[in-house]
């Protein structure tokens, strides 16, 4: 790898049941399995993926929509749900990225959402590997 801007770091044990810490510690948390029966509340893979890639892309989008001196004013709702995947017996997961942004129309929300999907490095690196939909939704 080079031209690292930076590199963050988090440890998990005891998997989906387990724990989850950054190097920091800012992100320190308890990992239940949602789909286990347990009472006990924690965090899950799904939502750390879902708070990362919202974040990563609302980033991209602005960056896209300062670029063509555009203001807007965005939020971005990361659904990342796991799925059974037919062809391993095993699991997979999927994401809807749902845009709202304020400031554009209709046409050129989703034209702004299309070209950050090209750009966010969420969006690079999930490409290909995993199903990705992206709705966009302009609100006044």
């Amino acid at each position: 790898m080079s031209n690292v801007l930076f590199t963050s770091k988090a440890t998990a044990k005891g998997g989906r049941d387990g724990h989850v810490k950054s190097e920091d510690g800012l992100i320190d948390l308890k990992l239940v399995n949602p789909g286990s029966g347990s009472k006990e509340t924690g965090a899950n893979p799904e939502q750390l993926f879902a708070a990362g890639y919202s974040a990563c892309f609302d980033g991209a989008l602005n960056l896209i929509a300062s670029r063509e001196k555009k203001e807007i004013d965005s939020s971005i709702t990361a659904e990342v749900s796991l799925i059974k995947d037919e062809s391993d017996g095993g699991f997979k997961i999927g994401v809807v990225l749902n845009a709202e942004i304020k400031g554009v129309s209709q046409e050129e929300a989703e034209q702004l959402v299309e070209k950050a999907h090209d750009f966010c490095p969420y969006s690079k690196a999930t490409r290909g590997n995993i199903d990705v939909e992206v709705k966009a939704k302009a609100v006044s």
